[in-house]
């Protein structure tokens, strides 16, 4: 088995555990979903770009996406789809979401995240990578939905 079939079956198996722990956690009621395209680039302090969907109340909105990574190295680009837990309102969903993950990168990579903001929303996502990046735990993502 090559070794970045390895490194994909190894982040599947582990994004499976996530998936389980996070239900016994309990996230809150779900409230929406999301799809995102996001970019990194990075040498030493990174920067994330992109842009999303959020599916609420059987409506489409648009949001962009921006924010950094503590330490890290190359570039890599993400695919994103989650689940939106706790969405009261929806200007609730705009901030900062934190996130204590890192990320591996060498070709394809298979990943998932819990992310949190200040107004009590959260959002379990699962991610596609592709390209050639190593990041730290600490990260924050600006999620903002457009005009």
């Amino acid at each position: 088995m090559h070794m970045t079939s390895r490194m994909a079956a190894a982040a599947i198996i582990a994004t499976s555990l996530l998936g389980g722990a996070a239900s016994a956690q309990g996230l809150g009621t779900p409230s929406g979903q999301i799809t995102l395209v996001a970019q990194s680039a990075d040498v030493g302090v990174g920067w994330t770009w992109g842009h999303g969907t959020l599916v609420y109340g059987h409506h489409r909105y648009s949001f962009t996406v921006k924010g950094g990574t503590v330490v890290a190295v190359g570039y890599s680009k993400v695919v994103g789809t989650g689940t939106v837990y706790n969405l009261k309102h929806l200007h609730d969903f705009d901030g900062t979401y934190v996130a204590g993950n890192g990320e591996a990168t060498l070709g394809n990579g298979v990943g998932g995240s819990v992310l949190h903001n200040g107004n009590g929303v959260t959002i379990r996502i699962d991610t596609v990578s592709k390209g050639a990046r190593l990041a730290t735990a600490a990260q924050g993502l600006e999620l903002t939905l457009d005009q």
